[in-house]
């Protein structure tokens, strides 16, 4: 099962960081923020990415080109233009990297790289967020709803969008941007079957995923949250940032699961 990442935002709530780079590669603990996700879905046995590639993409691009000789010791003999690799420790990806617009809002991004996930049920998940998910029980929760669509909903104080579901999980309500107390709101982490495509016909480009699309979803019962009661963080702001970086370097980050 392929895992498509949306990697393409210009992360304006943490210039601070992308105004040189995409938000996905900010590092913590000296690891993009993209690598950290990739190896949570890794640790399930899913390592074969489809990297949704906008703002800065080149800088995406030239990472993973690259990522053999960075994780490895080397000897460059400058006289006669040698190379030489002793030693590395990179890691099981398979990446594909697709262009999907420089400015395209998300719905858009998942249209154009339908012909890279074919007919196939695959993940879908946001290029700033980390959790201690269970990918193994997420992918069996979706296969027994029968549905096209399932989310991981955590709970967290609304500032996001919330979500209703009935007592099977089927979601009864979708709305973004809710003002209240603690609520379930949508946490990213994805299972969705192709006939997700339906719901992105037309022009997509400059229409967000959670505002119509997956609303629509929704309305016709094709929606259900996986709950998560764990660890989940989104880098959203500098201070989200520094708050991954301490529990990093302090060995307390949850989400490192492998």
């Amino acid at each position: 099962m392929k895992v498509v990442i949306l990697a393409g935002g210009m992360g304006t709530r943490l210039t601070e960081e992308t105004a040189l780079r995409p938000k996905p590669m900010v590092e913590i603990g000296g690891k993009p923020m993209l690598w950290h996700i990739m190896k949570i879905y890794e640790q399930y046995g899913y390592n074969d990415f489809i990297i949704c590639l906008g703002y800065k993409g080149n800088f995406i691009k030239e990472y993973f080109i690259n990522y053999y000789l960075y994780s490895s010791d080397l000897t460059v003999q400058l006289a006669d233009n040698k190379l030489d690799i002793h030693y590395t420790s990179t890691e099981s990806f398979k990446v594909t990297l697709v262009d999907t617009g420089p400015e395209t809002n998300t719905a858009g991004r998942i249209k154009r790289i339908r012909s890279y996930v074919g007919n196939e049920t695959f993940m879908l998940t946001y290029g700033d967020g980390v959790a201690d998910i269970n990918i193994g029980e997420l992918v069996k929760f979706h296969k027994a709803s029968g549905k096209y669509a399932t989310l991981t909903s955590i709970r967290m104080p609304g500032r996001f969008g919330t979500i209703k579901t009935d007592k099977n999980g089927v979601v009864m309500d979708f709305k973004e941007k809710y003002l209240g107390d603690e609520v379930w709101i949508n946490g990213g982490f994805f299972v969705l079957e192709p006939r997700i495509f339906d719901y992105l016909e037309g022009d997509m480009d400059n229409i967000q995923w959670e505002k119509k699309p997956l609303i629509d979803i929704a309305n016709d019962h094709q929606l259900v949250a996986y709950k998560h009661s764990g660890f989940w963080k989104c880098m959203d702001a500098l201070r989200d940032k520094i708050e991954l970086e301490e529990l990093w370097q302090s060995g307390k980050a949850h989400w490192k699961i492998w």
